[in-house]
């Protein structure tokens, strides 16, 4: 039963109304346009994003490339890196000034190209050499690997019957030269020495290979 609200005078007035509650119909119009517009905010996104990326293109290796290697194009990828004008680097337009060229140096994978590590069709170039030294063990860095600048010092031994250590049994100077390992392998005898190839001047490579000691080698940082 209904009740009827009472009015000043005391006679029943009309029962009360209730807010109705109506359900919207939702537009597909709507909801379309709203899709569109994430969209293009997304897509703003991205125009932006590329247009504030200040690296660029450049050549790297995509694999280790050995010294006198001749480049392929499978040997060649393209990364993107900050421009530093005092870096030197191989623009990935220029992919045809490598591939056909022979590596100088050992390159690991990654290692970013540049021009001073590719010469002419032979290897080494004009005015290097190449050597191979047996490293006794404890006279080289450990994890010395291809591509390392090293130098090399060349220790002569001591005078039969002078004592162990004593700088006054020595049979001359320490020769030194600075040089590029191209590999690393274990001796094939049982000495337990190490064989390092090394790519350096070829005077240097001369006077290193003639000189009598036994060969320390020194990494050294760039």
């Amino acid at each position: 039963m209904t009740s009827r609200q009472a009015l000043p005078d005391g006679r029943a007035g009309a029962p009360p109304t209730w807010p109705v509650l109506r359900r919207r119909r939702i537009r597909p119009a709507r909801v379309l346009l709203g899709v569109l517009l994430v969209l293009l905010l997304a897509l703003a996104g991205v125009v932006v994003a590329v247009r504030v990326d200040t690296r660029v293109p450049v050549l790297a290796a995509a694999k280790a490339i050995g010294a006198g290697q001749v480049v392929t194009a499978s040997d060649v990828t393209v990364v993107k890196v900050a421009s530093d004008g005092g870096l030197a680097t191989l623009p990935a337009a220029q992919v045809s000034t490598v591939v056909g060229r022979v590596a100088t140096v050992p390159l690991v994978a990654g290692t970013l190209l540049s021009p001073a590590q590719f010469g002419g069709p032979a290897w080494p170039g004009s005015g290097e050499a190449v050597i191979a030294v047996p490293v006794k063990p404890g006279r080289l860095p450990s994890g010395l690997g291809a591509g390392a600048k090293v130098t090399v010092l060349v220790v002569p031994g001591n005078t039969p019957g002078a004592p162990a250590g004593s700088s006054g049994g020595q049979q001359g100077p320490v020769e030194q030269a600075t040089a590029t390992v191209v590999s690393v392998e274990a001796a094939e005898d049982q000495s337990g020495a190490t064989v390092v190839t090394l790519l350096l001047a070829a005077g240097e490579a001369t006077r290193i290979a003639s000189a009598a000691g036994d060969v320390a080698l020194v990494q050294v940082g760039g």
